[in-house]
């Protein structure tokens, strides 16, 4: 039996439903609502000695099958980025090729340019606003929004959740004034 389909990456008309499918089984299954940055809270109300009010709760009973869920992303994230890797070059339209390199970016090996994601960026200001400031901002959007891109793309828009579709829109504008703006500004 061939795995060259696991070195692929999948067709929009397979990945699509199968994402699509997730938050009805979850609904289906025990009425769960699929969402991956809530697992802070429950991680932290799980190891935190002393936990304030915010995180007295029973962690297991309403987080524990969300965690796994979370510990199975990074664990199929691991096995796919590292022993299924496709050793290609990621495919980009020539015109974001073009793009990227105008902004000084030229190695494009891994799944995310080197010259910015390297350990070595978080001891220069630019690599460390990027990385450093970036998360901060994912972060603190996360919980003003009350959920994360795949907590509201996916299951809030699935459920029909006008909240949810406004955050969509803003994580899009936010991601065309980062792609035009901001990236530029940072490497210019």
């Amino acid at each position: 039996m061939t795995t060259h389909w696991l070195y692929q990456p999948w067709p929009w008309y397979v990945v699509g439903p199968l994402v699509g499918l997730m938050p009805a089984t979850l609904l289906l299954l025990g009425n769960k609502l699929f969402g991956v940055s809530g697992n802070l809270r429950h991680l932290c109300a799980a190891v935190l000695p002393g936990r304030p009010a915010f995180l007295r709760y029973d962690w297991w009973q309403e987080g524990s099958w969300n965690l796994m869920l979370a510990l199975g992303i990074v664990a199929g994230g691991f096995v796919g980025g590292y022993w299924l890797a496709n050793p290609a070059p990621v495919a980009l339209a020539p015109a974001a090729l073009a793009d990227l390199r105008a902004l000084g970016l030229h190695d494009f090996t891994g799944l995310v340019p080197r010259e910015l994601f390297a350990g070595s960026q978080l001891l220069s200001w630019r690599g460390l606003g990027l990385i450093v400031g970036g998360g901060f901002l994912v972060g603190f959007g996360t919980a003003y929004a009350g959920g994360c891109t795949s907590g509201h793309g996916i299951m809030g828009v699935a459920d029909l959740q006008k909240p949810s579709f406004l955050a969509l829109a803003a994580f899009f504008v936010g991601g065309i004034l980062g792609t035009y703006v901001v990236l530029p500004w940072l490497l210019g």
